[in-house]
């Protein structure tokens, strides 16, 4: 029996530790994101100081920029989460309870650090 638990405590701590691991791509490739976005910002304000472009055509540029770049953050961040939750799955289902359960709260936590990307990225768009 004392095997068995060795086993459980070895295989919970690879599954925190590939979570870990993915949870932090995720979060680059959205802190990435977000500063790409940051630059796309940056050039469209260079751009609209330019006294030939009116002001209904800047603030159309701005809009579509601006929109493209949130999309393009928000696909690639929900991209990453999405190929960790894959890559998770298969061995969440062949867990033991105990370690299955860690796996669940690990997933929780990745979802909520998700949704926080989404937000910062939403609210800088805003």
């Amino acid at each position: 029996m004392p095997e068995l638990n060795t086993d459980l405590t070895k295989v919970a701590r690879d599954v925190a530790g590939i979570a870990k691991d993915a949870t932090y791509v995720a979060i680059g490739i959205g802190v990435i994101g977000y500063q790409k976005a940051q630059v796309r910002r940056h050039e469209l304000v260079k751009r609209l100081g330019d006294p030939r472009v009116t002001a209904e055509q800047r603030l159309a540029t701005v809009r579509t920029d601006l929109s493209g770049a949130v999309h393009a953050v928000d696909a690639r961040v929900e991209d990453a989460f999405a190929r960790v939750e894959a890559a998770l799955l298969p061995f969440e289902d062949r867990l033991p309870a105990q370690a299955r359960e860690v796996a669940r709260q690990v997933r929780s936590q990745a979802t909520e650090v998700r949704q926080q990307i989404r937000s910062a990225i939403l609210s800088a768009a805003a």
